[in-house]
């Protein structure tokens, strides 16, 4: 009898250790990418856009599709030289029974009606710009802007303290949605770690004059890396815009997805 009690004893020691180690496990995140190697960023946006004017309710959706490569050029354990171009961009505009399409890989399709939004594109097109970040992904210095750069969906600022499952920190981030600037105050909590992945979900909240919102999300950082290899968000925001003289409010909601090949 002892000897058949003994293995589901020994089972229960066996899952108790586990426990314990998994609990304990930490990670210290840096920014560490792998130095020559070229990176591909591929961020998906849809969003749908209500408008209110004149007592009219007007909606209008947008998908857009952003390829950026960027490529570690020089990595030490205190910061990295990263060279990053845009370097196609698709983008697809539904409203009032429209369909207005782009392709930067083929330009000669795209509707005179947003001929105007997408020169401003070309013009940040395979032109290659050179951005420093430090160990935990601050940019160092001026920087050169570079116009669609999606590097801050995957290079984020990282905390300083080793984190384990259930750790948080907080950051303020900037965004800009039709041409109005806010910042998004968010908070991180580690839900899951692994030697492939940190996992992590977010949430943020706007609360600014003329801008209301929220934000929420998972991610995934390499801890290898400290790179964020994927992730989702969905936004909820609330603004008034001024144009022609009218304010018009409106309502942005929407997905955005991020991977990192």
């Amino acid at each position: 009898m002892k000897k058949k009690h003994l293995i589901p004893i020994l089972l229960v020691f066996i899952g108790l250790a586990a426990l314990s180690f998994t609990a304990a496990a930490t990670v210290k995140l840096r920014i560490q990418p792998k130095q020559g190697k070229t990176y591909t960023i591929i961020n998906k946006a849809n969003s749908m856009t209500m408008m209110e004017i004149q007592g009219q309710t007007m909606n209008m959706s947008q998908n857009m599709e952003i390829k950026q490569t960027f490529t570690p050029k020089e990595v030490t354990k205190k910061q990295s030289v990263i060279e990053t171009q845009v370097d196609a961009i698709k983008m697809t505009i539904s409203q009032m029974g429209m369909k207005l399409e782009y392709d930067s890989e083929h330009p000669e399709k795209t509707n005179p009606m947003i001929a105007s939004q997408t020169k401003e594109f070309e013009e940040s097109l395979k032109k290659p710009t050179t951005i420093i970040y430090d160990d935990l992904g601050k940019i160092v210095g001026d920087k050169e802007e570079l116009g669609l750069n999606q590097l801050g969906h995957v290079i984020m600022e990282l905390p300083d303290q080793d984190l384990t499952v259930g750790s948080k920190w907080s950051q303020n981030k900037e965004q800009e949605v039709n041409g109005t600037a806010f910042t998004v105050a968010l908070e991180y909590t580690v839900v899951a770690l692994s030697k492939k992945g940190v996992d992590l979900s977010f949430t943020g909240n706007i609360d600014s004059k003329d801008v209301t919102g929220s934000y929420n999300g998972t991610a995934c950082i390499d801890p290898k890396t400290g790179l964020i290899i994927s992730s989702t968000t969905k936004t909820n925001i609330s603004m008034t815009v001024n144009e022609q003289g009218l304010s018009i409010p409106l309502t942005v909601v929407g997905t955005t997805t991020i991977e990192v090949k």
